[in-house]
């Protein structure tokens, strides 16, 4: 609010400059022909792999994410935007999406109504973190969830289908990295032995990692700490404590993406950011975006659903940050800019119904046309539909008006036509 003082008998409003957020971007004209881009190439790549669109509320209930992310993740402990509101009721801001489909899946009985679920989303999230190239406070997501197979093919089609829509868009440097963490109970004896490992370093080892070592020691795996990533070095590897059953659903993922040719890095100290993941482990990096490399990543969480009160069910699928992916694209290869079909150029402002009629009729036959309204002279509009890179123009004045014909100008082969009212749209019809 501003601040109001009064200088020799005059009140005066003194307010501050607003500005947004620290942590979130406005997204204006040119940069949103990038994002309707994605997302329409988003909807249409995943409704080929046969994947449903389902969208969740953008709060939940706060126990919803501390069951299922884990109460002494990064997320819950530090980032999450919460609150209670009038009834006494503690919400927050989507931190991630995983939760909510599931939540939904329960709620709703989709269990019943199909043996299995496959699910897409584009959603806004929320996290406070500390804001850097690619990564904002308030942030977007695509993802998939596949929910109701335990077989190793589901996994197997959801890590290509990653792997393929990044080579859709021909981003370049992409590797994908996997590992198995295996079942609750090898994961449980893998943690004594990384703990085993790790005591002796733990003066070494830096705050956040040394409460971990007691709540959680498989995220220090995830540390991007230059002198933690070489304590870890040599630290036993988790698909050493794998069962038999682990190993073969592994083996039998890693046979399929052979198949498939396609090629990844088994990276023993892959273990994912969120309490809910189980068994296979992934993530497409991309050397383009440097140091925060991550493009997408996910795995399995057969846990989680009978974690919030379901039935005990299988599941798998990722997540990706739509910011990092734009970083990622090589923009002069896409063609993003849909270029309007059609500038009118009015030259007085007696012939406006006419324009507009013609406009109308025009956009009827779902063609794009601009109509200027800031009765700018001929040269000025002429410029505009230059900017905006209109196919055509077409002139209305004096002459035209008296002749009954209209002047379209093809504004790339700077060629005229002359052509009569009641022809202008079968002649545009013709050129579609």
């Amino acid at each position: 609010m501003g601040k109001s003082i009064f200088i020799k008998g005059e009140h005066i409003i003194m307010s501050k400059s607003l500005k947004n957020i620290k942590g979130t971007q406005d997204i204006l004209f040119d940069d949103n022909n990038i994002w309707q881009y994605l997302e329409s190439h988003i909807h249409q790549f995943l409704n080929k792999y046969g994947f449903s669109q389902i969208r969740t509320p953008i709060f939940e209930n706060t126990n919803l994410f501390s069951r299922s992310i884990g109460t002494q993740t990064d997320i819950v402990s530090k980032e999450m935007y919460s609150w209670t509101d009038q009834g006494g009721n503690n919400l927050t801001l989507k931190p991630e999406v995983t939760a909510s489909v599931v939540r939904a899946y329960i709620q709703h009985n989709l269990g019943k109504k199909y043996p299995i679920n496959k699910l897409y989303y584009i959603d806004t999230l929320f996290r406070r973190e500390r804001p850097q190239k690619g990564r904002y406070r308030q942030f977007n997501q695509f993802g998939v969830e596949a929910i109701g197979s335990e077989h190793p093919e589901q996994d197997a089609e959801i890590i290509a289908l990653a792997y393929n829509f990044y080579k859709s868009l021909n981003i370049e440097n992409l590797t994908l990295k996997i590992n198995s963490i295996g079942s609750e109970e090898v994961r449980n004896k893998y943690k004594l032995e990384l703990k085993k490992y790790l005591i002796p370093y733990k003066d070494k080892l830096s705050t956040l990692s040394q409460k971990r070592l007691d709540t959680n020691p498989l995220r220090i795996l995830d540390t991007k700490i230059d002198f933690e990533i070489e304590i870890i070095k040599n630290a036993p590897h988790i698909i050493d404590f794998l069962n038999k059953e682990d190993k073969d659903h592994f083996s039998k993922v890693l046979s399929l993406l052979d198949s498939l040719s396609i090629k990844y890095d088994i990276d023993h100290k892959l273990v994912r950011g969120l309490d809910y993941y189980c068994r296979t482990v992934f993530e497409i990096q991309s050397s383009k975006l440097g140091s925060q490399d991550a493009l997408c990543g996910g795995g399995r969480y057969d846990y989680l659903v009978e974690e919030l009160g379901g039935k005990p069910t299988p599941a798998i699928g990722f997540a990706a940050g739509i910011e990092r992916l734009i970083l990622s694209l090589n923009k002069k290869e896409l063609s993003i800019f849909k270029r309007p079909n059609i500038y009118i150029i009015n030259t007085e402002e007696k012939y406006l119904e006419t324009s507009f009629e013609i406009t109308e009729s025009l956009r009827n036959n779902n063609l794009t046309v601009i109509n200027d309204t800031l009765r700018r002279s001929l040269k000025s509009q002429m410029k505009d539909a230059n900017r905006l890179k209109a196919l055509y123009t077409i002139i209305i004045g004096e002459d035209e008006i008296k002749n009954n014909k209209v002047t379209i100008k093809d504004m790339d082969k700077g060629t005229q036509s002359y052509v009569s009212f009641d022809k202008i749209n079968s002649y545009f019809l013709k050129k579609q």
